[in-house]
Formats: structure tokens, sequence, C-alpha cells
């Protein structure tokens, strides 16, 4: 994180702070002079709302391209690697393992909290109008939408209209997401069988567009302080504090967890699969772990991972070199758990139910975008939007938890970190010297 995107994010939680305080001072005084508080609701939703719209209009516009492009991208560079063999198999294998259990353990908490539940039959009507209605639009179609089939799921995923399914047919609401992801591994997958001369071309040209999007979505970011503060004062003022305790039962839940997985799952991979105690390796790798904290960026703590894996876990350098930089921009497992744990979060306030199948869904798809995720801050926010519209959730609810999204970056980052060098450990473990070293 650079030192104009630390003080953006410094800004963004300094906003929260002041809607929040804002809001309940307005509160406070609206129920000795219900005046007070008729004028703040009505300056709220025409002038405040309006600008926490625009902001996230703004996020909504990259969603698609960014999601494809992102994806598509990944696909592409993972067909570069395919001549590793079993390095490059088991370093994406527990890849995808790592994150998977975050997800897990995140959904497990967001179904055991319910955080989201903690509010009433009126706060979650006030929230529905709140946001246009659209939500309770959302509840009415799910409830009339078919069995969730075999059939039903190749219709999902691989629709006869698939631009139609991108472009979708309503100018407020954005398109299907499932078919763009599938159509984006197709294009990278078969961009990867490509020549030499022309994949380097399509991996360019996705990349630029990558950075197209990151780009507006940066644009997007400097009105964030602004806007959050906005939408914070906004609900408060209509929801009351209910909103507030929530809020707070998701942000401890989710830290429970990702602490959790840092310092439980991955201990007990360092159990079965090296040599390594717990104990000792979270000793040598502290400095790592405060420095991914403090600078909420996995790659600019990547130096300080690779002299701890080389100098201090005697990694070999051929795998520290591999799986580490490749951790940076893969292995999410944080960042996945946070994007499973918001999905739901949001559900359980508007009222929705996901299913176990629709949650397995879920799993894999936040395993999915967790890796698409621009390396800039905020940049889960569109991927998030898009795992929204795939369940039907207004993705408007995103303003909610944007506020405390800082909060948890930190604590994201570490645990993203954390699993990477023992990731490396695992594959370094795993891994014959003879192959690892070609």
């Amino acid at each position: 994180m650079t030192r104009r995107d630390d003080r953006l994010a410094n800004w963004i939680l300094l906003g929260l702070v002041v809607g929040v305080v804002a809001g309940a001072a307005t509160l406070a005084v609206g129920g000795l002079v219900p005046g007070v508080l008729t004028a703040a609701r009505s300056v709220a939703t025409y002038v405040l709302d309006p600008l926490g719209q625009v902001f996230l209009r703004l996020l909504f516009f990259v969603v698609m391209p960014l999601v494809f492009a992102s994806l598509a991208g990944g696909v592409v560079q993972l067909g570069r690697l395919s001549h590793l063999g079993p390095l490059a198999f088991r370093t994406f294998a527990l890849f995808f393992f790592n994150m998977a259990i975050a997800v897990a353990l995140g959904m497990i908490m967001m179904n055991v909290v319910e955080p989201g539940n903690r509010l009433d039959a009126d706060t979650q009507a006030r929230l529905v109008e709140q946001f246009g209605g659209a939500a309770q639009q959302q509840i009415e179609r799910n409830a009339q939408s078919p069995a969730l089939t075999p059939a039903a799921l190749v219709d999902m995923f691989m629709p006869r209209n698939l631009l139609g399914a991108f472009v979708g047919n309503d100018r407020s609401a954005l398109g299907e997401v499932l078919p763009l992801i599938v159509f984006a591994i197709l294009v990278g997958a078969a961009g990867a069988t490509l020549a030499p001369d022309k994949r380097v071309r399509v991996q360019a040209g996705l990349e630029l567009i990558t950075e197209l999007m990151t780009t507006i979505v940066h644009f997007a970011l400097r009105l964030a302080p602004y806007a959050v503060a906005g939408m914070i004062f906004s609900v408060v003022v209509k929801i009351g504090f209910d909103i507030l305790v929530a809020l707070g039962v998701f942000v401890v839940g989710c830290a429970a967890c990702m602490l959790i997985h840092l310092f439980g799952t991955m201990s007990l991979w360092l159990k079965l699969w090296t040599r390594h105690r717990p104990s000792e390796f979270f000793r040598q790798i502290k400095s790592v772990l405060v420095t991914a904290f403090s600078t909420s960026s996995s790659a600019a703590t990547l130096p300080a991972a690779l002299d701890a894996a080389q100098n201090q876990l005697a990694v070999r350098p051929s795998v520290a070199g591999f799986v580490l930089p490749l951790g940076t921009t893969m292995n999410m497992s944080g960042t996945a758990l946070y994007e499973g744990c918001v999905v739901l979060f949001v559900a359980q306030v508007f009222g929705f139910h996901l299913g176990f199948g629709q949650q397995v869904t879920l799993l894999v798809l936040a395993v999915f975008s967790a890796v698409a995720v621009a390396a800039i801050p905020g940049g889960s926010l569109p991927l998030i939007a898009g795992l929204l519209i795939t369940f039907g959730i207004p993705p408007e609810g995103i303003g909610i938890i944007l506020g405390v999204d800082r909060l948890l970056d930190m604590t994201r980052t570490m645990v993203n970190v954390g699993s990477d060098i023992v990731t490396t450990l695992v594959v370094d473990a795993r891994t014959p010297a003879t192959a690892a070293d070609t």
C-alpha cells in the first residue's frame, strides 16, 4: 500500500467515525426535538443518498469488465506454469484448499452467530425502504424461482443468450455474473493454448483492461471518505442503533474467524505436512506478520516474506521464488473469507435466505473472485458487488459494510501473508528436490 493509499484508507475510517458520531448525535437530539430527526432524514434522502449512489454506481460500472478481465487473465497466466508439473499442481491445489477452508469457517460463523439477523422486522423493513424496494423485489422474485435441478444449474451457468445475460434487460439492475465467470474461464483456457507470442498479446490486452477498470475504482475511492460518512449517517438516522450493533458483531466475528484460520488451520498444516513447530514458526515470522498488518499490502510484505522463508525457515530458493510471488496475487484466504461473510451478512440484513446449495456455490465463487481481486485498496468491492448480484441481493448493500472494511483489511492481509508462507513450507516439504529445482 502506498502512502497515498494509506492516507485514503485512514480518511475512509475517519468518514465512518464521523458518520456514526453524527448519526448517533442526531438520534439523541431527535429524541428530544423530533423535527431535527425529520430534517436530518430529509437531508439524508435528498443529498447524502445520491452522493452515496454516485460512489456505488462508479463501482458497479466496472463489475462486469473487471471480473472478466481479471479472471480470464489469471487463467491465461496459469497456462504458462503447466510445465512445472508437481510443483505447480501442489501449489494451486493448496491455494484452493486453503481458501476453501477459510470461506467455510467464515460461513459457519455467519450461520451460527447470524449478525445480520439481529435486526427486528421493523428495522429490516426500513432497510428495504432505504434501498428503494429493490430488496423486496428480489425476495419476491427468489420465492418464485424454480427448484435447483441439474437443468436449472446448466441454465444458470450457461444461458442460451450469453450476451443478454451479461447485459441484462433492466437499466436499474446489473447483469448475471455466473455466466460471465464461465465465459472468462473458457476464454482464459483457450488463450493458454495459443502460441507463445499470441498468448502474450492476449495476456497484455486483458491486463490493460484490468488496469483501466482499477483506475476507475481509484476514481471512485476518491469519493469514498465523503460517501462513507454520508451513507453511514443516513443508515443510522433512518434505521437506528441496531445496525451498529449488527456491524460490531460482524466485525468481531470476521476477525475471530481470520485469526482461527491463521493460528488454527495453518498450525494443523504445519503439524501434518511439515517438520516445523507452530509456536516456533509464528515466532520466526512475527516481523513479517507485523509488516503485513501495518501496511495492509501483501505485495509490500513480499520482500520480508521471501527473506524469512529462505533465511529463517530454510526453504529452497526455487520453491520460495515460485510459491510466494504467486501466492501474493492468488492465495487470498483472508480476502475469500471476508467476501463470503459480507455476502451472508448483507443477505441476513435484507432478510434473504441462502440455502445449502447456494452457500456451496458462494464458497466456490468467493475463492475464484478472491483470486481475481485487484491489488489495490477497495479492489474487492466490485467483486463483492458481483457476488451479491449473483444471489439476487441488492449490491447497494455493500454501503452498509464499507466503513468497517478498513478495520478488517489489516487482519485479512496478515492472514493472506501467513497462509502464503505456510503453503510455501508445505510445498517445499512435499516436493522432491529434483523436481522443484529444475
